[in-house]
């Protein structure tokens, strides 16, 4: 398999420090692996803080600017970063306002952050935790237990962010983001397998023909493979799922996220198929974001995410956001 590196050891190294080229409103810290907004810490603004493996990038460090984190924490491929990470991230952003910790739900993941919470409330800052788990798939995974935390965290980081950006107490931060959590379901489908650096090849085996319906970001088995089904086919399957259980009474936000190899063509397709399906369930799409946003290195294939908001959440996903992902309204 052909990739784009030098070798896999030094891969998240040397992303970094191109992100750090890239992207000068940013201080990244290559070597204690911290992507930190170059204004931060704001007088009285609570901080977002996120984090995770390599690997699902833009997640989570091209969410970090104005509008939605403070600081993320990047480990290694497909790796929770490590508590030290984390409480770097805490002090570089902390102004006296708190910490909201955005924690996906694996395993690792809650394990440093948990311990991170502890050890960054020693040194005097106070942090709040608000745990992601959106993926309505399956309920326990190879690298979780209870659902998996996976495109509702753009939605959290998002809305959240814009609620601190506007001064926010830490309290409140945390109920919009627990609120939206709750409010947010998804469901992911996977056309191929992905490719670690460490490995150099498939991560699992998809046989041509084949297609791995409810997929983790991390290649984790989903409900079942079938062979191959149209787009339209795919949207049906998907959005019933997501629909069985969140059963929304109000507008969506929906976001059609690409896996990571799936060209934008075929990604636009499957949208107006979602709408589609959508609008013959008489679900209303207050907004539709589509693009590579939680991805699985070089998978091909998408996931559907839905939001029921109310008033004040579509206010906030409106707010103006500037991050080297995602940006509007500045």
């Amino acid at each position: 398999m052909k990739m784009l590196i030098n070798v896999a050891e030094t891969v998240v190294a040397d992303a970094l420090r191109g992100m750090a080229a890239a992207h000068p409103e940013l201080t990244v810290d290559v070597e204690n692996r911290v992507i930190v907004r170059r204004d931060a810490p704001f007088a009285g603004k609570v901080g977002l803080v996120s984090g995770g493996g390599s690997g699902h990038e833009p997640l989570h460090g091209g969410f970090v600017g104005r509008g939605m984190l403070s600081a993320a924490c990047p480990g290694e491929v497909f790796t929770s970063p490590v508590p030290d990470q984390m409480v770097r991230a805490a002090a570089a952003v902390d102004s006296g306002a708190g910490v909201l910790f955005v924690v996906k739900n694996y395993t690792g993941d809650v394990l440093n952050f948990d311990m991170a919470v502890e050890l960054a409330e020693d040194e005097g800052v106070t942090i709040a935790r608000v745990l992601v788990d959106d993926d309505v798939a399956v309920t326990d995974s190879l690298y979780t237990a209870g659902r998996r935390g996976t495109g509702a965290t753009l939605f959290v980081e998002k809305i959240a962010g814009a609620a601190a950006e506007e001064g926010a107490p830490l309290e409140r931060v945390e109920a919009i983001a627990r609120r939206v959590n709750a409010s947010s379901r998804s469901f992911g489908v996977a056309l191929s397998a992905c490719t670690t650096p460490a490995k150099g090849g498939p991560t699992f085996d998809l046989p041509p023909g084949e297609l791995e319906l409810g997929v983790g970001i991390h290649g984790e088995p989903g409900r079942e493979r079938r062979p191959m089904m149209t787009s339209g086919e795919i949207a049906d399957f998907a959005v019933d799922a997501v629909l069985e259980d969140l059963k929304p009474s109000s507008p969506v936000l929906l976001l059609v996220n690409g896996m990571g190899a799936t060209p934008l063509l075929e990604l636009y397709g499957f949208t107006a198929e979602v709408h589609r399906v959508l609008a013959e369930r008489r679900v209303p799409v207050a907004r539709t974001l589509v693009g590579d946003y939680v991805t699985s290195l070089d998978m091909a294939g998408a996931s559907v995410t839905l939001c029921q908001a109310d008033e004040e959440l579509l206010r906030l996903w409106d707010a103006p956001v500037n991050t080297p992902a995602l940006r509007w309204g500045c």
